[in-house]
Protein backbone atom coordinates (compact mmCIF):
# COMPACT_ATOMS: atom_id res chain seq x y z
CA UNK A 1 0.00 0.00 0.00
CA UNK A 2 1.32 3.43 -0.94
CA UNK A 3 2.48 5.55 1.94
CA UNK A 4 2.64 8.82 0.06
CA UNK A 5 -0.08 11.04 -1.33
CA UNK A 6 0.50 11.92 -5.01
CA UNK A 7 0.49 15.60 -5.84
CA UNK A 8 -2.04 16.25 -8.59
CA UNK A 9 -1.62 19.71 -10.05
CA UNK A 10 -3.06 21.67 -12.95
CA UNK A 11 -0.65 22.07 -15.82
CA UNK A 12 -1.27 25.80 -15.99
CA UNK A 13 -2.37 28.48 -13.56
CA UNK A 14 -2.95 31.80 -15.29
CA UNK A 15 -2.41 32.47 -18.98
CA UNK A 16 0.45 32.02 -21.43
CA UNK A 17 0.85 35.71 -22.26
CA UNK A 18 3.60 38.29 -21.96
CA UNK A 19 3.30 39.73 -18.45
CA UNK A 20 2.99 43.45 -17.86
CA UNK A 21 4.78 45.78 -15.48
CA UNK A 22 7.72 44.38 -13.51
CA UNK A 23 6.71 40.74 -14.00
CA UNK A 24 8.70 38.45 -16.28
CA UNK A 25 8.71 34.77 -17.25
CA UNK A 26 11.40 32.96 -15.29
CA UNK A 27 12.50 29.33 -15.28
CA UNK A 28 12.90 27.92 -11.79
CA UNK A 29 15.26 25.04 -11.19
CA UNK A 30 13.64 23.01 -8.43
CA UNK A 31 14.86 20.45 -5.98
CA UNK A 32 14.51 16.88 -7.32
CA UNK A 33 10.88 15.76 -7.62
CA UNK A 34 9.54 19.05 -6.25
CA UNK A 35 8.10 20.58 -9.44
CA UNK A 36 4.48 19.81 -8.57
CA UNK A 37 4.90 20.85 -4.94
CA UNK A 38 6.33 24.22 -6.02
CA UNK A 39 3.51 24.66 -8.57
CA UNK A 40 0.97 23.94 -5.82
CA UNK A 41 2.72 26.44 -3.53
CA UNK A 42 2.66 29.02 -6.35
CA UNK A 43 -1.07 28.48 -6.97
CA UNK A 44 -1.84 28.91 -3.27
CA UNK A 45 0.03 32.24 -3.41
CA UNK A 46 -1.71 33.35 -6.66
CA UNK A 47 1.49 33.14 -8.72
CA UNK A 48 0.99 32.15 -12.35
CA UNK A 49 2.94 29.16 -13.67
CA UNK A 50 3.12 26.59 -16.45
CA UNK A 51 4.24 23.04 -15.69
CA UNK A 52 4.01 20.95 -18.87
CA UNK A 53 3.37 17.31 -18.04
CA UNK A 54 3.65 14.06 -19.94
CA UNK A 55 1.83 10.79 -19.31
CA UNK A 56 3.89 7.93 -17.97
CA UNK A 57 2.85 4.31 -17.52
CA UNK A 58 4.42 1.79 -15.18
CA UNK A 59 3.67 -1.71 -13.98
CA UNK A 60 3.75 -2.29 -10.22
CA UNK A 61 3.09 -5.85 -9.02
CA UNK A 62 1.10 -6.75 -12.17
CA UNK A 63 -0.89 -3.51 -11.94
CA UNK A 64 -0.70 -0.93 -14.72
CA UNK A 65 -0.48 2.59 -13.32
CA UNK A 66 -0.77 5.74 -15.41
CA UNK A 67 0.32 9.08 -14.01
CA UNK A 68 1.43 12.54 -15.12
CA UNK A 69 5.04 13.58 -14.63
CA UNK A 70 6.82 16.84 -15.48
CA UNK A 71 7.88 17.04 -19.11
CA UNK A 72 11.13 18.73 -18.10
CA UNK A 73 12.15 17.31 -14.71
CA UNK A 74 13.55 19.87 -12.32
CA UNK A 75 12.05 22.95 -14.02
CA UNK A 76 8.96 25.13 -13.64
CA UNK A 77 8.03 28.11 -15.84
CA UNK A 78 6.65 30.94 -13.75
CA UNK A 79 5.71 34.64 -13.91
CA UNK A 80 7.58 36.61 -11.25
CA UNK A 81 8.39 40.01 -9.88
CA UNK A 82 10.78 40.64 -6.98
CA UNK A 83 8.11 40.07 -4.29
CA UNK A 84 6.83 36.82 -5.80
CA UNK A 85 10.41 35.64 -6.19
CA UNK A 86 10.93 36.12 -2.45
CA UNK A 87 7.68 34.25 -1.72
CA UNK A 88 8.83 31.25 -3.76
CA UNK A 89 12.35 31.32 -2.32
CA UNK A 90 11.04 30.73 1.19
CA UNK A 91 9.07 27.68 -0.01
CA UNK A 92 12.23 25.57 0.23
CA UNK A 93 11.66 23.95 -3.18
CA UNK A 94 13.79 26.32 -5.32
CA UNK A 95 17.41 25.68 -6.23
CA UNK A 96 17.88 28.59 -8.61
CA UNK A 97 16.28 31.03 -11.02
CA UNK A 98 17.12 31.10 -14.73
CA UNK A 99 16.67 34.56 -16.23
CA UNK A 100 14.98 34.49 -19.64
CA UNK A 101 16.67 36.91 -22.07
CA UNK A 102 14.05 36.55 -24.82
CA UNK A 103 10.55 36.55 -23.31
CA UNK A 104 8.81 36.25 -26.71
CA UNK A 105 10.85 33.18 -27.77
CA UNK A 106 10.12 31.34 -24.51
CA UNK A 107 6.44 32.23 -24.67
CA UNK A 108 6.19 30.93 -28.27
CA UNK A 109 7.84 27.65 -27.23
CA UNK A 110 5.54 27.26 -24.22
CA UNK A 111 2.46 28.01 -26.33
CA UNK A 112 3.50 25.29 -28.82
CA UNK A 113 3.82 22.78 -25.97
CA UNK A 114 0.49 23.81 -24.46
CA UNK A 115 -1.30 23.62 -27.81
CA UNK A 116 0.16 20.17 -28.49
CA UNK A 117 -0.88 18.92 -25.04
CA UNK A 118 -4.44 20.18 -25.61
CA UNK A 119 -4.62 18.25 -28.90
CA UNK A 120 -3.76 15.06 -26.96
CA UNK A 121 -0.84 14.21 -29.24
CA UNK A 122 1.60 11.55 -28.00
CA UNK A 123 4.90 13.13 -27.01
CA UNK A 124 8.16 11.64 -25.80
CA UNK A 125 11.20 13.31 -24.31
CA UNK A 126 14.13 13.45 -26.71
CA UNK A 127 17.44 15.19 -27.24
CA UNK A 128 17.64 18.88 -28.09
CA UNK A 129 19.05 19.72 -31.50
CA UNK A 130 21.46 22.61 -31.88
CA UNK A 131 21.20 22.28 -35.67
CA UNK A 132 18.36 20.95 -37.74
CA UNK A 133 15.74 21.81 -40.30
CA UNK A 134 12.90 24.07 -39.25
CA UNK A 135 9.58 22.63 -40.38
CA UNK A 136 5.91 23.52 -40.33
CA UNK A 137 3.13 21.00 -39.88
CA UNK A 138 0.58 21.64 -42.65
CA UNK A 139 -2.06 18.95 -41.90
CA UNK A 140 -3.46 17.10 -38.94
CA UNK A 141 -4.19 18.14 -35.36
CA UNK A 142 -0.97 20.19 -35.07
CA UNK A 143 -1.54 22.17 -38.29
CA UNK A 144 0.33 25.48 -38.22
CA UNK A 145 2.89 24.40 -35.60
CA UNK A 146 6.60 24.77 -36.23
CA UNK A 147 9.35 22.51 -34.98
CA UNK A 148 12.75 21.08 -35.81
CA UNK A 149 13.74 17.81 -37.49
CA UNK A 150 17.18 16.21 -37.49
CA UNK A 151 17.41 15.95 -41.29
CA UNK A 152 15.23 15.60 -44.38
CA UNK A 153 15.10 11.82 -43.96
CA UNK A 154 13.47 12.06 -40.52
CA UNK A 155 10.52 14.33 -41.31
CA UNK A 156 8.26 12.09 -39.21
CA UNK A 157 10.07 13.05 -35.96
CA UNK A 158 9.26 16.70 -35.24
CA UNK A 159 10.84 18.17 -32.11
CA UNK A 160 9.23 20.92 -30.08
CA UNK A 161 12.22 22.51 -28.40
CA UNK A 162 12.67 24.72 -25.36
CA UNK A 163 15.94 26.42 -26.17
CA UNK A 164 16.64 27.95 -22.76
CA UNK A 165 16.60 24.46 -21.20
CA UNK A 166 18.20 22.76 -24.21
CA UNK A 167 15.52 20.09 -23.98
CA UNK A 168 12.84 18.90 -26.38
CA UNK A 169 9.88 16.61 -26.87
CA UNK A 170 9.18 14.69 -30.04
CA UNK A 171 5.89 14.13 -31.83
CA UNK A 172 5.45 11.53 -34.57
CA UNK A 173 3.93 13.05 -37.73
CA UNK A 174 3.12 11.71 -41.18
CA UNK A 175 6.02 13.05 -43.33
CA UNK A 176 3.50 14.14 -45.98
CA UNK A 177 2.08 16.60 -43.43
CA UNK A 178 5.41 18.38 -42.93
CA UNK A 179 6.83 21.27 -44.96
CA UNK A 180 10.47 22.35 -44.64
CA UNK A 181 10.89 26.08 -44.02
CA UNK A 182 13.83 27.98 -45.48
CA UNK A 183 16.56 26.70 -47.74
CA UNK A 184 18.15 23.30 -47.44
CA UNK A 185 20.52 21.10 -49.36
CA UNK A 186 20.12 17.37 -49.92
CA UNK A 187 23.46 15.56 -49.91
CA UNK A 188 23.36 12.11 -51.47
CA UNK A 189 25.70 9.56 -49.95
Amino acid sequence: MATHVPVIIDEIFGELILPSGEERWVVIHTKPRCEKRLADYARKNSIHYYLPQIESKRVYQKRKVSFMKPMFPGYLFIVLDIFKKHTLTISGYCVGFVKVPDQRELLDELQRLYYSRNKKVDMTNTIWLSKGLEVEIVKGPLKGMTGVVENHQKLDEVRLQVNILRQAVMVKINPAHVKILGEYEIIEE
